[in-house]
C-alpha cells in the first residue's frame, strides 16, 4: 500500500472537518442531537489550523510562499472568530444562532480550502525539507493544540 502525502492527509481532514459541521446541519429537525460532532468538528480545524501555522507555513514561507501563506493566515483569524461565535451561541442554547454561524463557517472553508489545497498543499510535499515533513506528519499522528494558541492573525 502506497504512503498518503502529507497534502493528501490535509486534504482528509478538510473532508472530516466540513463533514461534521454538514452534519450538524443535516440533523434539523431529526430529533437527534449532533451536537458532540460539530464541537468534534470544531476541535479539529482549530488543531488543523494550528498544524498548518505551527508546522506547515514557516518552512513554505522560507520556500517563497509568502503571499498565498498571508491570505491563508488571514483567513485563519475569521475562521477563528467565526468559531468563536458559534461557540457563543452554543453556550447560550441559540440553536438558529449556531445554524447560521455554521453555514457562514462552511462558506469560509469552501473558499479557504480550495486555494489551500491548489496552491499550498500541491507544494507542500516537493517544498518541505525531511526535518519539516516528519515534524508535520509526527503532529497529524498524534499532536495536540496547545489551549491557549490563537491563529497569528487573531492576535492582539
Amino acid at each position: 500500500m502506497e504512503q498518503q502525502t502529507l497534502g493528501a492527509a490535509l486534504e482528509a481532514e478538510h473532508r472530516e472537518i466540513d463533514g461534521g459541521i454538514e452534519a450538524y446541519l443535516a440533523a434539523d429537525g431529526t430529533g437527534q442531537d449532533p451536537s458532540d460532532t460539530l464541537v468534534r468538528s470544531l476541535a479539529g480545524l482549530r488543531r488543523h489550523i494550528y498544524l498548518e501555522e505551527e508546522f506547515l507555513f514557516p518552512p513554505l514561507k522560507r520556500s517563497g510562499l509568502m503571499g498565498p501563506i498571508f491570505a491563508m493566515e488571514r483567513e485563519h483569524g475569521q475562521l477563528w472568530d467565526t468559531m468563536a461565535g458559534i461557540d457563543s451561541s452554543i453556550e447560550h442554547g441559540d440553536a438558529p444562532g449556531t445554524r447560521t454561524a455554521c453555514t457562514q463557517l462552511l462558506a469560509l472553508l469552501g473558499k479557504h480550502n480550495a486555494m489551500e489545497e491548489k496552491v499550498i498543499y500541491a507544494q507542500a510535499d516537493g517544498l518541505l525539507d525531511e526535518t519539516a515533513s516528519s515534524a508535520l506528519g509526527d503532529f497529524l499522528g498524534s499532536g495536540v493544540l496547545p489551549a491557549d494558541w490563537s491563529p497569528h492573525s487573531a492576535r492582539g
